[in-house]
C-alpha cells in the first residue's frame, strides 16, 4: 500500500513538472516511458481518457492564438499534399500488408493511422470494420511507438534541411501520426510552426469521415458507427472568436500558454502508455509495415515541400 502511494505521489509530481513549462515535450514523453518501466502502468483507464481530454482542450485553446484568414490560407495550401499522401499511403499499405501476410484489418488500421491522424483514426475506423481488440491494440502500439520516435528526430531533420517554420509545420502535420506528437514537435520548432501544424493536422483529421465510409464499403460492414471529431468544430469556433472579437492580448496569451503546457503534460501521459512488454508482443511484421509507410509519407512529403 505504501509503495502504491509513493508511485502515485511521484506520478503527480511528474505531471506537475511537465505542466510547469520547465521541460520540453520530448523530455516529458521520456519521463512518462521511464516511469512506466520502473513503476508500471498506473491508472491505465484514467490515463487514456485524460490523454484524449487534455489533447482536445489544448488544441481548442491554441485556436485563440490564430486568425480565420491565416487558417484558411494554410488549410488550402495543405489540401493537395493531404489528398496525395492519404490516398498513396492507404494503397501502399494494402499492398505491403499482402506482401507481409499481415491480417487485412490490422494492415488497414496501421495504414489509416499513418495516413490521417494516428490513434484517433484507428479508434474511429476500428468499429467501422469490426476490428478485434487485439488488432486494435497492436495497431495502436505501432503508431504510438513511431510517434515517440518522430517527436525526437523531426526537429533535428528540420534544422538539418534549414526548413522554415512554415515548411516544418506543414511537414510534421503530414508525416507524424498523432496530433499530440505533431504539436509537440512543432512546439519545439517555433510559434509559426505550431500554428501551421495544428491547422493542417486538424484539417487532415476530418478525412476520418470519408476514409471511414470507404472502409465500410471495402469491408462490407453496415452496422459500424462513424465518429465525427467534434472538438475540431470548437477549435474553429475559438479561431472565429479570436478573429472577430477584440479579446485582450493578455487573455489570449494566457489561454494559449496554458494550452501549450497542457500539451507537454499530455505527452507525459502518452509516454506512460508505452511499455517494453507491448512492444515485444507486437512482433516485427506490423512494425515493418508501419515503418515502411512512415518512411514513405515522410520522404515524399518532404520532397514536395522542399521542392
Amino acid at each position: 500500500m505504501k509503495a502504491n502511494k509513493t508511485k502515485t505521489g511521484i506520478f503527480i509530481v511528474l505531471i506537475a513538472v511537465c505542466f510547469s513549462g520547465l521541460i520540453s515535450g520530448a523530455i516529458a514523453l521520456v519521463l512518462g516511458f521511464l516511469f512506466t518501466v520502473f513503476a508500471g502502468q498506473l491508472f491505465p483507464n484514467f490515463t487514456h481518457k485524460s490523454i484524449q481530454f487534455l489533447l482536445k482542450i489544448s488544441v481548442v485553446g491554441l485556436g485563440f492564438g490564430m486568425y480565420i484568414t491565416e487558417t484558411l490560407q494554410i488549410g488550402k495550401e495543405g489540401l493537395n499534399i493531404t489528398l496525395f499522401t492519404i490516398a498513396a499511403t492507404l494503397i501502399l499499405g494494402w499492398l505491403l500488408a499482402k506482401i507481409l501476410k499481415i491480417d487485412v484489418r490490422l494492415g488497414h488500421l496501421i495504414s489509416s493511422g499513418t495516413s490521417i491522424c494516428g490513434g484517433s483514426a484507428i479508434a474511429a475506423i476500428s468499429p467501422v470494420i469490426n476490428a478485434k481488440p487485439k488488432t486494435i491494440s497492436v495497431s495502436l502500439g505501432v503508431v504510438f511507438l513511431l510517434n515517440s520516435v518522430a517527436l525526437f528526430i523531426f526537429p533535428g531533420i528540420g534544422h538539418f534541411f534549414n526548413m522554415s517554420q512554415h515548411q516544418f509545420g506543414l511537414w510534421t502535420a503530414i508525416a507524424i501520426h498523432d496530433t499530440s506528437s505533431v504539436v509537440g514537435a512543432a512546439l519545439a520548432y517555433g510559434e509559426e510552426a505550431l500554428r501551421v501544424a495544428t491547422t493542417v493536422k486538424l484539417a487532415r483529421t476530418l478525412w476520418i469521415i470519408p476514409v471511414s465510409l470507404i472502409s465500410m464499403f471495402l469491408f462490407k460492414t453496415k452496422d459500424g458507427k462513424i465518429k465525427i471529431p467534434m472538438f475540431i468544430l470548437f477549435f474553429i469556433l475559438a479561431i472565429a472568436i479570436n478573429s472577430y472579437f477584440n479579446l485582450p492580448a493578455e487573455l489570449t496569451q494566457s489561454i494559449t500558454g496554458i494550452s501549450k503546457r497542457l500539451l507537454v503534460a499530455c505527452l507525459f501521459l502518452v509516454g506512460t502508455t508505452l511499455s517494453l512488454k507491448d512492444i515485444k508482443q507486437t512482433g516485427f511484421r506490423p512494425f515493418v509495415l508501419g515503418i515502411s509507410l512512415w518512411v514513405f509519407i515522410s520522404i515524399s512529403s518532404l520532397l514536395v515541400i522542399l521542392g
